[in-house]
């Protein structure tokens, strides 16, 4: 894990050199795009409310029902984009990176509505990219004093911080790039067998976005529905 991380470390500006469009931006747009919807995938308050209907009455069960399928959809483009190895890497990282935030974004997103927050609310946005980066880094972030809160206080803050939104998409770029490109490189250069990584991409993105899920559901306390 700690010849992972500091692969992804080393290779994070590597990365957004070879790929300028990751950048906050990048994922502001992600994020965009999770709740508005893209392509195949319909916006995240439309998800809610269909899980709401399929589960009426058990939110707890429409949450779980969110977070499985997007593990799915994240352990597919995990394998897709990481089926070509070391030959195709600088294509399909920032496939892969982008593919991620938008299907953890969405997913998160739908968690949030179904526990009655406002996905327009700029607060629960920041919230909701904040999960993405996950408990021990959420932990961390605060306690550096990075972040002011976990996501449920962003998510409920009596006001918006307006320098709040820029270092949590930085931070969220960041780990993105460094996750992604670290584990996946650090795997595909000891095995050079470009199935396995596909098989690694798949895994660890697929318990990456479970984990995600797991720690929004527990962020993203209930609010009531106006």
């Amino acid at each position: 894990m700690g010849i992972a991380s500091n692969v992804g470390k080393r290779l994070a500006p590597r990365i957004t050199k070879a790929a300028p469009e990751l950048t906050t931006g990048f994922v502001r747009e992600a994020l965009s795009r999770a709740i508005n919807g893209a392509g195949p995938l319909s916006p995240a308050g439309d998800a809610a409310e269909r899980l709401r209907k399929e589960y009426p009455g058990d939110i707890e069960a429409a949450i779980s029902r969110a977070i499985e399928l997007h593990v799915r959809y994240a352990g597919a483009q995990g394998f897709l984009t990481n089926l070509g190895g070391l030959v195709t890497a600088a294509v399909t990282i920032p496939a892969n990176i982008t593919g991620l935030a938008l299907i953890q974004c969405r997913m998160v997103a739908a968690i949030a509505a179904l526990r009655g927050h406002d996905l327009d609310d700029p607060r629960v946005r920041n919230a909701i990219l904040a999960c993405i980066l996950g408990e021990d880094t959420v932990d961390s972030l605060v306690k550096r004093k990075r972040l002011p809160a976990p996501p449920m206080g962003l998510a409920t803050a009596p006001v918006l911080d307006p320098g709040l939104d820029r270092i949590v998409a930085a931070e969220v770029a960041s780990e993105l790039i460094t996750k992604v490109a670290g584990k996946r490189l650090a795997t595909t250069l000891g095995r050079r067998v470009p199935v396995i990584g596909g098989m690694v991409g798949l895994t660890a993105d697929g318990f990456a976005t479970w984990r995600v899920g797991r720690y929004a559901g527990r962020e993203f306390l209930p609010r009531s529905r106006r």
